[in-house]
Order: C-alpha cells, then sequence, then structure tokens
C-alpha cells in the first residue's frame, strides 16, 4: 500500500498480524472499523469531511498513512483480575469499566504491548496486588507505556494506588533485566476514587523521569502526562502543511494557542521573529519552557494563562499578531477565544482540529468575523477509528470590525 497524490493505492483488508479483522474488536471498542478496507475508511473520512467543511472552503484529498497498523507511540492498559482470580492487563469495554484482556493490538506499538504482558507476568511472584475499584484494596492500577518514534526512548508509568511500592528497586532490576530498552521507569500515585488514570505526585524509579523525541528537526522532552500527539509519522506531515499554509515570514509575531508542550510553536519559531505560546495545563508549560531551552530556541516565550484571556489582554494593551496557530481539544475553540483573535488583529488564522463537528461550528463563528476559510487538509492520524486530524488556514478579509 502506498500513499500517493493524497490518495491510498493498495488495500490493507489482509488477515493475521496485520489483518483487519481483531478477535476483540467487539468486546474492545476502541476501534470503529472492523473488517473494512483502509481505503474505504479513508473514503468515509473523505466524505464526512466534505460533507461538514465542504460548504466553507475546498476540501483537498485525506492523507492516509502507508502502513496504518501499530501507529500508537502512547499505550495504556488497566490492571484487574478475572472471574477466575487470574491478572489481567487490557482496556475498558465501550462504556463500563469491565476490563477486555488485551496482550497485542494492531494500532498500539509492539513493544509497548510486550512490556506489558511481562509486566503482567512479574506481578505474582513479587507479590503486588491489582488495584480492585469496588473494595479501593490493592497496588497497582494501570501502566502506561511512552516511546519516542524517532529517538527509540521509552518510559513505563506504573499508576499504584499508594506511594508504598513493596521491593520496587527488585522490581525495576528485573523488569529492565527483561527489557533493557526502557529508557525511564516512574511511579505515578493516584489514590482518588475517580476514572482518571493519572495522579498528581510522582517518583522516579529509574532514568530521567521523561523521554525525547524529534519531531519536524525539533527535540521534545515528553513526561508522563504531557500532551503529545500518538501518531508521530502523521503528526509530522500535519504540521508541516500548518507551518506552510501560515506563510510566516521573518518579521512576523506568531501566537501558537493551546499550545501544549510548544511543538508547533517551536517549529513555527525558525521562521518567525517572535512566538508566544499559551496553554493552560501547568505540566504542559513546564515542559514547553523545556523544550526551548533544550533546542536552544530564544524567541519563544511560555505563558500558562487561559487562550482567550490572554489574548483579550493583549488588545487590551494595544498589542497585535500577525498568524495566530490554533490546536484545541475536541470540543473545540470558544466565541469568547475568537472573538480576542479578531481584537488583536491577526491576519491569518491556521486552525488544526481533531473534531470536525466543533470545527464546523468555530468555522460559522469566524465567518460572522470576518474570516475566510481558503482550504481543508485532512490527516489521517488515527485508522481503524472515525476521526480525522485537519488543517484550515483561514485568512482576514477586512470586513468592519463588530
Amino acid at each position: 500500500m502506498r500513499e500517493k497524490a493524497g490518495k491510498i493505492e493498495g488495500d490493507s483488508n489482509k488477515k493475521g498480524k496485520q489483518g483487519g479483522v481483531c478477535k476483540k474488536f467487539w468486546e474492545c471498542g476502541g476501534c470503529e472499523y472492523k473488517q473494512d478496507s483502509y481505503k474505504r475508511q479513508l473514503k468515509e473520512k473523505q466524505k464526512r469531511l466534505e460533507e461538514l467543511i465542504g460548504g466553507f472552503c475546498e476540501v483537498h484529498p485525506i492523507v492516509g498513512m502507508e502502513n496504518p497498523f501499530h501507529y500508537r507511540n502512547k499505550v495504556h492498559a488497566v490492571v484487574d483480575r478475572d472471574k477466575k482470580g487470574n491478572v489481567i492487563t487490557g482496556v475498558y469495554k465501550a462504556g463500563t469499566h469491565m476490563v477486555v484482556p488485551v496482550d497485542s493490538c494492531m494500532i498500539e506499538d509492539e513493544k509497548a504491548d510486550e512490556i506489558i504482558v511481562t509486566i503482567r507476568g512479574m506481578l505474582k511472584s513479587f507479590k503486588i496486588k491489582t488495584y480492585d475499584e469496588d473494595t479501593e484494596y490493592g497496588l497497582l492500577r494501570h501502566i502506561l507505556i511512552r516511546k519516542g518514534f524517532a529517538t527509540g526512548e521509552i518510559m513505563v508509568v506504573l499508576v499504584t494506588a499508594s506511594p508504598v511500592f513493596p521491593s520496587k528497586n527488585n522490581f525495576v532490576k528485573a523488569l529492565l533485566k527483561v527489557h533493557p530498552e526502557i529508557t525511564t521507569i516512574v511511579q505515578n500515585i493516584n489514590g482518588r476514587g475517580t476514572s482518571m488514570v493519572l495522579g498528581e505526585k510522582e517518583h522516579i524509579l529509574y532514568g530521567k523521569g521523561y523521554i525525547e523525541d524529534r519531531l519536524c528537526g525539533c527535540i521534545f522532552r515528553i513526561s508522563s502526562k504531557s500532551f503529545y500527539q500518538v501518531n508521530p509519522v502523521q503528526t509530522e506531515k500535519l504540521y508541516k502543511k500548518a507551518i506552510s499554509l501560515a506563510q510566516i515570514s521573518e518579521g512576523d509575531r506568531v501566537i501558537d494557542a493551546y499550545c501544549g508542550v510548544g511543538t508547533i510553536g517551536l517549529i513555527a519559531s525558525k521562521q518567525a521573529k517572535e512566538v508566544i505560546g499559551v496553554e493552560l495545563n501547568r505540566d504542559a508549560v513546564k515542559d514547553a519552557v523545556a523544550n526551548a531551552k533544550r533546542n536552544d530556541i530564544k524567541n519563544v516565550r511560555f505563558y500558562q494563562a487561559d487562550a482567550g484571556e490572554f489574548l483579550t489582554k493583549m488588545a487590551e494593551d494595544g498589542e497585535k499578531a500577525d498568524v495566530v496557530l490554533i490546536d484545541p481539544p475536541r470540543s473545540g475553540s470558544t466565541q469568547e477565544f475568537i472573538d480576542s483573535i479578531f481584537k488583536i488583529e491577526a491576519g491569518r488564522v491556521v486552525y488544526i482540529s481533531c473534531n470536525p463537528e466543533t470545527l464546523k461550528r468555530d468555522l460559522e463563528y469566524f465567518k460572522k468575523k470576518g474570516y475566510k476559510a481558503e482550504g481543508c487538509w485532512g490527516y489521517d492520524l488515527f485508522p481503524f477509528t472515525s476521526h480525522v486530524e485537519t488543517v484550515i488556514l483561514m485568512t482576514y478579509c477586512g470586513n468592519k470590525k463588530k
């Protein structure tokens, strides 16, 4: 299967390890396409984008993956016991807290799956109890694996209900003996009775407590809580397109809103005079600052703040920006934030969206404020699911201020 001119040649509807038939499909709920060929998946996503966004601008052919399997560099497993008392690791069945046992998954990194199986097999010999949500008894709740695609670095996060981890040093040594490729191991403490996977406190059991990855020529620090796209192959294509659409020149002031760990803002800094990153999550801002230092980038500043409030304050102070890059959560942006973009008189807006429905809603409001969508490009970051990432370029048409 090859990617060519935005269309997919070939058909990935094969059986077996790379096949389209997953034995856990009906239980898991993680994937929404089972036996559909990859070409058919892309056609359906393209159709959906055209239906939702086609009324605003041209929707260009979706960019698919050359190999749509094992793309997830972040893998999460719930630790539990079955009815016979055997330790299992897997995922919650859709809409429930019932755990579906999973040893390997066609969209997850294969090494990550191997490490999870190894950890599961070690629990009995180390007398580590699995956490029971009903009784709130036990220690190990979740296992999280993160892997740097370009660097190969691997982080293992052991989420425990208590900070007390018996024989943790011996446990770490035993795990590293089987998997010496692991770069760092972190214990995350989550004693809350909620559905949240990670808690606030952490202890580094081995290594630096974070890993690094390379994307678009920059090195990024990834901690257990960092937002970092799970499909780096497609993310690089998406971000390169976003930067090219922004048409950034050396005299431009760029705002990177919802900046996360600073990925797209740091990449854009190579072409801009100044980049200002705004992010509400404290841990993400901390990583963003570290990423700027790691790449020796001095024309970027990061602020922990609500993006809309920050831009409104900029406008009140008489400040302006040439380009705004936004990558909001699935809920999309807000009218208050879009108003703030209008107030700082940004001439170009590049909107990266993970939800076409909220993108359509936001485009309608951008249009009211005088912004015109110039084109839409879809990128398939999540094969075998219905999700699709898009990037839109908007330019200000000079309508009278409202």
